[in-house]
């Protein structure tokens, strides 16, 4: 594994059982113990685990978004395929509407090439948009969160109930068939939720992982979705919940 390749194993280990040793990483990546420490004491200054004695744990509780920078480090090739099964559902000429986080970077990122006016929730998606010659860029404005560089507050709240869009493509924490769409930050839950108001139409993406957890805020019901695209299998009982409540789900082709 290479150093990156390395990082995503490590805080994808950590993320599904919490604690691994020094030696169990070497062991798993094939990298020298020295090395594995190396990628410790890196992965500890960005906040993706706290290390100990003769290895790591994690260092997010459940309840809290774990950060930016370790989402970015997780799953980016499923994160891509979501992507473009999000972009294939939007036809060119589109207002399209825009959410935070790293699922909806990939989404920015799968746009190249198409035509499409778009309101990114966060710099992350505008720093990729910007260099599209087909994208026209509108951007909510107002206060913006460090590292996840999402904006909140009144000021994009307002852009957002100035505009119309015909879709807005909404990333959450966890989405539940009772609870809806949630996410741990109320300030960007604000934002999302005009986001929503504004829309004729709600994709919501989301990770395998999101299906069937749920967050402190709620954003919207399932009733506001139009389609959910995941990764999750066809019939674990979370999709088939999603279902029952009448709400359709795609998912992206293989490869």
């Amino acid at each position: 594994m290479n150093v990156m390749e390395r990082h995503k194993f490590v805080v994808g280990l950590l993320m599904q059982q919490n604690r691994a040793t020094v030696a169990e990483l070497a062991q798993a990546t094939g990298a020298s113990e020295m090395t594995i420490r190396r990628d410790l004491e890196v992965l500890e200054s960005r906040g993706a685990l706290r290390r100990v004695r003769g290895g790591a744990v994690s260092s997010l509780p459940g309840g809290v978004e774990p950060p930016y920078a370790v989402r970015a480090m997780s799953g980016a090739q499923v994160k891509e395929r979501l992507a473009r099964a999000v972009v294939d559902l939007l036809t060119d000429g589109e207002t399209v509407a825009l959410d935070t986080g790293t699922t909806a970077v990939a989404v920015a990122k799968a746009m190249a090439g198409r035509q499409f006016t778009v309101a990114p929730l966060s710099l992350h998606a505008a720093f990729d948009l910007s260099a599209q010659s087909g994208i026209h860029l509108v951007m909510p404005g107002g206060q913006v969160r460090p590292e996840e560089l999402s904006f909140y507050g009144e000021a994009p709240v307002r852009t957002f109930k100035d505009l119309c869009f015909d879709t807005f493509v909404l990333g959450c924490c966890g989405v539940d068939p009772v609870q809806g769409a949630t996410a741990y930050n109320l300030d960007d839950v604000q934002v999302k939720r005009a986001a929503v108001a504004a829309a004729q139409r709600v994709i919501l993406v989301a990770t395998a992982d999101k299906i069937g957890r749920t967050a402190l805020g709620r954003i919207c019901s399932m009733e506001e979705i139009a389609l959910v695209v995941t990764d999750a299998p066809a019939d674990s009982p979370a999709v088939e919940a999603l279902r029952d409540q009448g709400v359709e789900v795609v998912h992206p082709a293989d490869g």
